[in-house]
C-alpha cells in the first residue's frame, strides 16, 4: 500500500480553514483548477467529499468538522519538526495563532500586537477563540488553543504559566448618576441594578460574596459578554458596573461620558497570566509572541 501524500494534509488544513477552493488557492499561490484538483485528491484519499456544495457556497462535511482541529495539530506538528531550531526567518513564516484571551487584553493590547505581528511576522494570522464550554488547560493540550491569557486559575502540572500583569476593580456609572451625590457606601451600591459581565452568563460572583458577608445582597439586572457591551450599557440607565480598572481608565480616556468610584466592598487584586502547553515551549514564532504580550503588558 502507498503512503499517502502528506502534502494533501497542508492543503487540506487551508481548504478548512479559508472554506472555499478559491480561497485556499489564493492562500497556497495556486490556480482555482489546480487547487480543485487537489481537493479531488483528498476526496479520493479519505473517501469523503470534505465540502459539499449549499447554495452557492461551500460547507464541510461533519466528517471534515470532526477532523479539523486534528488537521491543524498535525500540521503545526509537522511544521516545527521540519522548522530549524536556529535562524528561522519570522519576516517569512507563514503561522497562525489561536489565543484564547481575557477582554482586558483583547481590549487594550490587541492593537499593539498587531503592530508588532506586522513589523516582525508580517504573514502571521492572529484569531482570538472565544470561551467554550471546554476546560482550558485541556484546549491547551488539544492544540485548539496555542496561547491562553486571564486571570490566574489552576491548569495542569504540566502547562506553562508566566504572570503579565495585575489589575483591580473600580465602579463605573454614567457621568451625572445620583450615586455620586453622596458618599458611596456598600449599602448605598445596593440601591440600583448592577450589570455582570460573563461570556458563560454567571450571575454572581466576588462582589456578591463580599456583600453577602455584610449582610447585603445586590440586584444583577444584566448580564452581558463582553465590557464594551457592559460600557455602553451604562448611558441610559441608572446600572452600576464593576471593571478591571486598565480598562475603566481606557474607557474614560476614550472620552466615554462615564465616572470611575472606588468600590467600597474589598476585592481581590486580579493577577493575569498567560499559559501554553509545553511543546510550544522552544519555538521561535510562539517565544516571539509570548516575550511580545508580556512587553506590551509590561509597559502598558
Amino acid at each position: 500500500m502507498s503512503l499517502p501524500d502528506l502534502n494533501l494534509l497542508h492543503a487540506l488544513d487551508i481548504l478548512l480553514e479559508e472554506g472555499s477552493v478559491v480561497g485556499a488557492a489564493r492562500r497556497m499561490h495556486l490556480s482555482p483548477p489546480a487547487m480543485s484538483r487537489t481537493l479531488s485528491r483528498i476526496r479520493e484519499t479519505l473517501g469523503d467529499p470534505v465540502f459539499v456544495q449549499a447554495g452557492r457556497k461551500l460547507v464541510p462535511t461533519p466528517r471534515a468538522l470532526a477532523m479539523r482541529e486534528q488537521v491543524r495539530l498535525v500540521v503545526e506538528q509537522a511544521r516545527q519538526v521540519l522548522t530549524p531550531g536556529d535562524g528561522v526567518d519570522l519576516k517569512t513564516l507563514d503561522r497562525r495563532f489561536n489565543v484564547r484571551a481575557n477582554d482586558i487584553v483583547v481590549g487594550l493590547h490587541s492593537g499593539r500586537l498587531l503592530e508588532a505581528m506586522a513589523a516582525e511576522m508580517p504573514r502571521a494570522m492572529l484569531r482570538f477563540s472565544p470561551e467554550e464550554d471546554d476546560m482550558d488547560d485541556e484546549a491547551l493540550r488539544s492544540g485548539r488553543i496555542d496561547l491562553f491569557i486571564s486571570a490566574a486559575r489552576p491548569l495542569g502540572p504540566e502547562i506553562r504559566v508566566q504572570p503579565l500583569f495585575t489589575t483591580s476593580f473600580v465602579g463605573m456609572a454614567r457621568h451625572d448618576h445620583p450615586i455620586f451625590d453622596d458618599d458611596i457606601t456598600p449599602e448605598r451600591i445596593t440601591r440600583w441594578g448592577h450589570i455582570g459581565v460573563s461570556r458563560r452568563g454567571k450571575f454572581a460572583g466576588p462582589i456578591d460574596s463580599a456583600l453577602e458577608s455584610l449582610g447585603l445582597r445586590r440586584h444583577v439586572a444584566l448580564v452581558v459578554p463582553t465590557p464594551s457591551a457592559a460600557l455602553f450599557a451604562l448611558f441610559s440607565s441608572d446600572l452600576l458596573l464593576a471593571l478591571p480598572s486598565h480598562l475603566a481608565q481606557s474607557a474614560l480616556e476614550a472620552g466615554m461620558r462615564l465616572r470611575q468610584f472606588d468600590f467600597p466592598v474589598p476585592l481581590e487584586t486580579v493577577v493575569l497570566t498567560q499559559a501554553w502547553h509545553p511543546r510550544f515551549q522552544a519555538d521561535p514564532a510562539h517565544q516571539w509572541l509570548r516575550r511580545t504580550v508580556r512587553r506590551i503588558c509590561e509597559t502598558y
